[in-house]
């Protein structure tokens, strides 16, 4: 999420604390949208990766791919 923290602080103009805040709600949003099988795919693509991670393979992982 660091990633996602930094482009809105710098592109939105939010401070650090209410980037953190959106993205939260971002993902409860979502989150009651799909079902609870899914949330840990979603916790895994919105939570802070090491440089060269890439969530989007990591989400398809659980999906067997």
């Amino acid at each position: 999420m660091n990633e996602l923290v930094k482009k809105l602080t710098e592109e939105a103009g939010l401070s650090e604390e209410q980037a953190a805040k959106a993205l939260e709600v971002i993902k409860e949003f979502i989150q009651s949208k799909v079902p609870p099988m899914m949330h840990p795919m979603i916790e895994n693509f919105l939570a802070t990766k090491g440089e060269g991670d890439n969530p989007l393979s990591d989400m398809m992982k659980n999906f067997g791919g």
